[in-house]
C-alpha cells in the first residue's frame, strides 16, 4: 500500500532523484524557464516552491537551508536577489507548467516549467500600445498607384478630342 507516499519517485533512487531535482532547480533559477518531461516538471514544482518561499526571508539561516538543497552559490545569489524581490508580494504559485505535447522519439509528455514573474509574454500588465502616425512616405506611393489608372482613363478621352480637332 502507498500510504503517505505522495511524491513521484521518477524511477530513481533517492540520491539520484535529489541530485537531479537540485540540478533542475538550479537551471530553473538561472534560466527562468526549462523544458523537461511532465512528471519531472511536476516533481520540480514541489521541490522548488518551498525554496522560493524560504528565499523571501533573506537571513543567514534561510540561505544555509536553501544552499543545502541547491549547492550552487550563483543560483543562491539569483534566488535571494532577483527572484525573491520579484515574488515578494506573491503568496505562492511561483512556477507555471505548460504542456508541449509528445516527444518524437519516445512519446513522452513534454512541458516547460517557468518562473511566473519572469515571463514577458504572459505579463499581467500589458505594455501601453503606442499609436504610430502614418509616415509621409506611404502617401505618395498610394497616389502614384492611383495616377497610372487615372492617366489610362484620360488617354482615350483625349484621343477622340484630337481626332475631332483635326
Amino acid at each position: 500500500m502507498r500510504h503517505n507516499k505522495k511524491f513521484n519517485h521518477l524511477s530513481r533512487k533517492h540520491a539520484h532523484r535529489a541530485a537531479m531535482l537540485s540540478n533542475m532547480a538550479t537551471s530553473l533559477i538561472l534560466h527562468k524557464r526549462i523544458t523537461t518531461t511532465l512528471p519531472k516538471a511536476k516533481a520540480l514544482r514541489m521541490y522548488i516552491e518551498p525554496l522560493i518561499t524560504k528565499a523571501k526571508d533573506d537571513t543567514t539561516a534561510s540561505r544555509r537551508v536553501v544552499f543545502s538543497y541547491l549547492q550552487n552559490k550563483y543560483a543562491i545569489q539569483e534566488l535571494f536577489g532577483a527572484v525573491a524581490t520579484a515574488v515578494a508580494n506573491r503568496p505562492g504559485g511561483y512556477t507555471r507548467i505548460i504542456k508541449l505535447g509528445k516527444r518524437a522519439n519516445d512519446d513522452a509528455d513534454m512541458a516547460f516549467i517557468e518562473l511566473v514573474d519572469f515571463d514577458e509574454n504572459m505579463a499581467k500588465t500589458e505594455a501601453k500600445k503606442t499609436r504610430t502616425r502614418r509616415s509621409r512616405k506611404s502617401a505618395p506611393k498610394a497616389e502614384v498607384a492611383e495616377a497610372p489608372a487615372a492617366e489610362a482613363t484620360e488617354a482615350p478621352a483625349e484621343a477622340p478630342a484630337e481626332t475631332a480637332a483635326e
